[in-house]
């Protein structure tokens, strides 16, 4: 990821334009006039051989003979002559291309290359950007540059529009010129041979003249760069997908029904939401959400009261909460005793009616009580034009409570001309407005969402199960699998694997024949299940392969005898490897559930959880997520499925043990993302009732794992690197010097308590008292692509953990630089505990390959900038602007 030279490319300061022309209706013409049209004040270069002039412009016979270097360069010629200009610009000094040509991909150059890749060879040595090839373009309202081939520009805005589609762009730029919407940048991504989504969001995210991101996707190639950058898009403004293809997508084929079901759809949709987006699903709810995530304010429930001037719209508003998953508003006795007054015909629940001829007034009054009640999270206000009251009128009397109320107010102002001015007040007021009831429901609906996704960045797990895996032995036991040829492995081989792990499994035993089959049995003592063992058979019970409840050597020595018969008579080809034979696990009470992992083509390993049994595919009932999971993701994975609802508990079922159930999904993607070898893993059923969660039955597909690289590049969230894990001597024992984890929230802020408020000025520049939940979120839950933290911990007086120093290290998105802070307990300051995490930091960016390591302190923060000068930092005077002395150590 890099947002080099971006600066350049989305804010120029003089244009040239290869391949400018006069002929109408040509790419070159229309560009030019746009470039002139759209209002931009730097200098426009066109470069043709044929011209001496264009459009009154003076023209330039080639890339060499350009006056001054241009910022960017726009390059619409045929493609063989692409990689030529690119290297020509390069020498030049332009850092910056977009170029329009389509069909450099499938051309060759001279030497047998891809034109594309002859392109990026071309631009590799001057580290030009390139946004294309086929792209339609780029405007930067603000600037007033139109570098497309719109037909007409874009007014300013806050909001940047990401598309890969050129025909997009054109058409969502002019529904938008219609709706009043601006833009801050409007680009497209054409092929993107260079410049991506991953770049591009880096560059928004820390662009001031953007407050929103959208996105429009048909495609992705590298997972994770887009997934670090997205969630740190994600987490400074609000992000939204629309993810275009669906119905193109088809199910993956697998060996494991977790291969099957999870969707390419499905890992889209997870990928979206870890990141802390929220996707839409037509253009339209793309701009709705910008409209409503721009005004909205926090919202601390999915809970909302609905009050309008007729029956049929706040009715058709319920509806549309209640299938949307919203909740109407659980109001105290009090307020409805208040409201009852105001609107006598109330009923006391649901939405309120205030009737046609409802004056300003009771609009104003009614509002005013349902904002005091803590159950109602927002409130929906929908007004219907009529003869008897203006709606400007109302606008401005609830205006005042949208303004300074700490909640959500939404408006919904049915019609068109006659509700104008009351859209204008309430816009005005901060008040989001809506056409019609279900558009306000799915605003409100799009804030719960959002906040949902962004909640999840910030909630710190707790840690469930016991010690640690063997890893060792999960990576043995495969190694032996592929060395004897086997990539579909038996349910007891991937038993022993998961057992490595620490996962419950039922008592299994492999027979190879019926006498093996009883001596099993006898070992795992009656009663017993017995299944036939074969690589050729997906569903057992399809061939009589199963029989349960046998409780003697002569019951388990005629099932198998009967099985063997069986599978020859209706799958005549299949190998006929033994028998597994299991404990039985009858439980009444116990919830049959599928986990697995599966690797999506794009995003890597992936968790899927649901609905398990022999009718998992009838019920559909199933949810995906990336690992690596800890307990909150594990539990946010569950919550989305509907046998969740089963799990907590009804009628005479108790509820199934949780904790258990989620062991199991942090072991399984701790599991995945250690042994790179596994591809796809069903375990079904897991079966789970008050007390535990077991494996019944499991199957593994294997395969040779890429060993070019490294073998944690292939999960889309880099995991937690325990490789940098250290033990070093200290006071007279041993600490561990280890990269910082979201569980470690509990002891982070015990360490922030036992700073003294120097400590935490010297640190943060301001007094703070207390971790806010979003600070705690933001300090333990790092994205170990993008940044480390290390912390120095040992076992306290009550055996956990506790954390005794923290240091830490951010690099830009082309690791040219890393800021970094360390900071020490305030009561072990002084014993070497601030040297030893400085040598862990610089290390470690001189073995990622940063260039410097960067930081500042307060001028009286003597031990700090003490420290840094013993290490061989250079350290300036005191910033005057700031109120800090910078220091800085180069390390290549």
């Amino acid at each position: 990821m890099s947002v080099r030279n971006l600066r350049q490319l989305f804010g120029p300061k003089s244009v040239a334009l290869v391949g400018a022309t006069e002929r109408p209706g040509s790419v070159g013409a229309t560009m030019l006039r746009n470039l002139r049209e759209g209002g931009f004040a730097g200098q426009i270069y066109p470069v043709n051989p044929k011209y001496d002039s264009i459009a009154g412009l003076r023209a330039w016979p080639d890339v060499a003979s350009l006056p001054a270097v241009p910022d960017l360069a726009i390059v619409c010629t045929p493609p063989h002559t692409v990689p030529g200009i690119v290297r020509a610009l390069g020498e030049l000094g332009t850092r910056a291309a977009i170029v329009m040509s389509a069909g450099i991909s499938s051309g060759r150059d001279a030497r047998g290359r891809s034109l594309k890749q002859a392109m990026l060879d071309a631009a590799n040595p001057y580290l030009l950007r390139i946004l294309g090839p086929n792209s339609a373009g780029m405007l930067a309202p603000g600037m007033g540059l139109n570098a497309s081939i719109a037909a007409g520009g874009a007014a300013p805005g806050k909001i940047a529009f990401v598309s890969e589609s050129g025909a997009l762009m054109t058409g969502v730029l002019d529904w938008a010129r219609t709706r009043g919407i601006g833009f801050s940048h409007f680009i497209s991504l054409g092929e993107s041979a260079d410049v991506d989504f991953g770049d591009v969001l880096d560059y928004l995210a820390s662009d001031g003249g953007t407050s929103a991101i959208l996105l429009h996707v048909e495609s992705l190639r590298y997972a994770r760069k887009f997934m670090s950058a997205a969630r740190a898009a994600a987490r400074s403004k609000p992000t939204l997908v629309l993810k275009a293809g669906r119905s193109l997508e088809l199910a993956t084929a697998g060996a494991c029904l977790s291969g099957v079901l999870a969707t390419p759809d499905d890992v889209y949709d997870a990928a979206i939401r870890r990141a802390g987006m929220l996707r839409v699903y037509t253009t339209e709810q793309l701009f709705a959400a910008v409209e409503t995530l721009a005004r909205a304010k926090p919202l601390y429930g999915d809970r909302l009261a609905i009050l309008g001037n007729g029956a049929g719209p706040v009715v058709l508003a319920g509806d549309a909460l209640q299938y949307g998953g919203g909740h109407q508003a659980l109001l105290q006795e009090d307020t409805v005793r208040r409201l009852r007054e105001l609107v006598p015909e109330w009923r006391g629940d649901g939405p309120l009616n205030l009737r046609g001829d409802a004056p300003p007034e009771r609009y104003r009054d009614v509002v005013e009580v349902l904002l005091h009640d803590p159950g109602a999270n927002a409130v929906l206000m929908i007004h219907a034009p009529n003869a008897v009251v203006d709606p400007a009128d109302v606008a401005r009397a609830v205006a005042p409570l949208a303004r300074s109320s700490s909640r959500n107010v939404l408006g919904c102002w049915l019609g068109v001309q006659s509700v104008l001015e009351a859209r204008t007040i309430a816009a005005a007021a901060g008040m989001p407005a809506y056409r019609t009831p279900e558009d306000a429901v799915n605003g409100f609906l799009q804030i719960v969402h959002y906040r949902e996704n962004q909640t999840l960045l910030m909630q710190v797990p707790g840690s469930v199960g016991d010690g640690q895996p063997d890893r060792e032995r999960a990576r043995r036991l495969v190694r032996e699998a592929l060395n004897k040829g086997s990539y579909l492995l038996s349910d007891p081989d991937t038993k022993a694997i998961l057992e490595a792990y620490g996962i419950p499994v039922v008592p299994t035993r492999a027979a190879a024949a019926p006498e093996d089959a009883v001596r099993a049995a006898r070992e795992i003592g009656y009663p017993v299940a017995v299944k036939i063992l074969s690589p050729d058979v997906a569903q057992k019970t399809d061939v009589g392969g199963v029989t349960l409840d046998l409780d003697s050597d002569a019951a388990v020595l005629a099932a198998a005898e009967r099985m063997r018969r069986r599978l020859a008579e209706l799958q005549p080809g299949a190998r006929l490897e033994g028998f597994i034979v299991q404990a039985m696990a009858r439980n009444p009470e116990a919830h049959e559930l599928i986990l697995g992992a599966a690797t999506d083509p794009v995003f890597g390993p992936v968790i899927l959880f649901g609905h398990g049994g022999m009718a998992v595919e009838a019920a559909d009932d199933h949810a995906v997520a990336l690992p690596p999971l800890n307990t909150v993701l594990a539990r946010e994975l569950v919550a989305r499925t509907r046998v969740a609802r089963l799990l907590e508990g009804y009628r005479n079922h108790p509820k199934a043990d949780m904790d258990a159930i989620l062991a199991v999904l942090v072991q399984v993607s701790r599991l995945v993302a250690d042994v790179p070898e596994i591809v796809e893993l069903d375990i079904n059923p897991l079966l789970a009732d008050s007390s535990k969660a077991v494996v019944l039955d499991a199957r593994m597909r294997i395969g040779m794992a890429d060993r070019s690289g490294s073998t944690l590049d292939r999960l889309a969230i880099r995991p937690y690197p325990a490789e940098l894990e250290e033990k070093v001597a200290w006071n007279g024992g041993t600490i561990l010097l280890r990269p910082i984890r979201p569980e470690d929230g509990t002891a982070h802020v015990a360490f922030f308590d036992a700073l003294t408020p120097d400590d935490v000025r010297y640190r943060m520049f301001v007094r703070v008292r207390e971790l806010q939940p979003a600070q705690l979120a933001r300090f333990t839950q790092i994205d170990y692509d993008r940044e480390m933290a290390f912390i120095a911990t040992h076992p306290g007086p009550d055996g956990q953990d506790e954390t005794l120093g923290v240091g830490r290290v951010v690099a830009d998105p082309d690791n040219v630089s890393a800021e970094f802070a360390v900071t020490v307990r305030s009561d072990l300051k002084g014993k070497g505990l601030g040297r030893m995490l400085m040598d862990k930091l610089i290390a470690y960016c001189r073995a990622r390959g940063t260039r410097e390591i960067v930081g500042e302190a307060l001028p009286q923060n003597a031990p700090v900038i003490g420290l840094v000068k013993k290490l061989g930092f250079t350290v300036g005077p005191v910033d005057e602007d700031e109120g800090v002395r910078k220091f800085w150590l180069t390390l290549r």
